[in-house]
């Protein structure tokens, strides 16, 4: 049985990128280039129609976690754990929109947390991230994996919070990109690994990329809240399609800026069924 429906699925994606390839060769060619964007816009419109058939196109599609995934920052759910929870949560606003450069904001959110791992254990344990999940984000991250397209989870994060959202919505941890808190051997805090592309500006877009490369991905699309999200387009080789995510919060940018932008994840699964 498994063997059939693993030969079910690979007949059905080839059948689909039959499909996907046909509808996109019918767009103009400008609209599959990341040095475009306007024009993709301009010729898309509100509807989001090209990020549409990105979606069902796609052999991956990369999220972020924080106010995507799950309806929370992770980062200031652990400060407010901590008790600097104002001060990290504007430092966070001003990374998202774009304002501070992402690697100097974690620094000096980090700086001010001082994370140890027994605070962190117990307010994964207090607080577990899984139940914290946007609605309808398990069912469409299952209709991707059913439809054959693979899920990764890229976020500007903590691996060691998001691992137990990965498992709760059946993301591999190998599928995870993030940053990683590092400790001493007696749990004080050290910093983080700033050998983590998402450590830095443009590091969502490097994995994309890099996804792309490694896998041999045609298409891929990133879903997130942030301007960090959307620079996975902005590079050649980079992500094919941004859309915007606004269920949690909606940042004006993003929102002017995304080839779709969506408030709730049933808009996303009516489009990769084509309804």
């Amino acid at each position: 049985p498994h063997q059939l429906s693993m030969w079910g699925l690979s007949t059905a994606r080839v059948l689909a990128s039959s499909v996907c390839r046909a509808s996109l060769a019918r767009r103009p060619l400008n609209l599959l280039s990341n040095s475009t964007l306007l024009v993709r816009r301009m010729s898309t419109g509100s509807t989001g129609d090209y990020a549409q058939t990105t979606l069902r196109c796609a052999d991956a599609v990369c999220f972020d976690v924080d106010s995507t995934v799950i309806t929370k920052e992770g980062i200031d759910e652990l400060a407010d754990f901590l008790g600097v929870g104002d001060a990290v949560a504007k430092l966070t606003f001003k990374a998202m929109e774009g304002g501070m450069p992402f690697h100097e904001a974690l620094a000096a959110r980090l700086a001010l947390m001082q994370p140890t791992r027994t605070r962190l254990d117990d307010m994964l344990a207090q607080h577990p991230p899984a139940e914290l999940l946007s609605p309808g984000v398990a069912n469409f991250v299952a209709e991707l994996q059913a439809a054959g397209k693979r899920v990764f989870l890229v976020s500007g994060g903590f691996r060691q919070m998001i691992e137990p959202i990965a498992m709760a919505i059946n993301v591999p941890k190998e599928d995870i990109f993030a940053n990683s808190l590092v400790f001493e051997g007696n749990g004080n805090f050290v910093g983080h690994d700033p050998e983590e592309p998402t450590s830095r500006k443009g590091g969502k877009a490097k994995v994309v990329a890099q996804l792309k490369a490694a896998h041999g991905f045609k298409t891929v699309v990133m879903i997130g809240d942030g301007a960090t999200d959307m620079e996975a387009r902005e590079i050649d080789g980079g992500a094919d399609a941004f859309i915007g995510y606004g269920g949690v919060v909606v940042r004006e940018l993003v929102k002017a800026r995304a080839d779709w932008f969506v408030t709730d994840f049933a808009e996303l699964s009516a489009a990769l069924a084509n309804k």
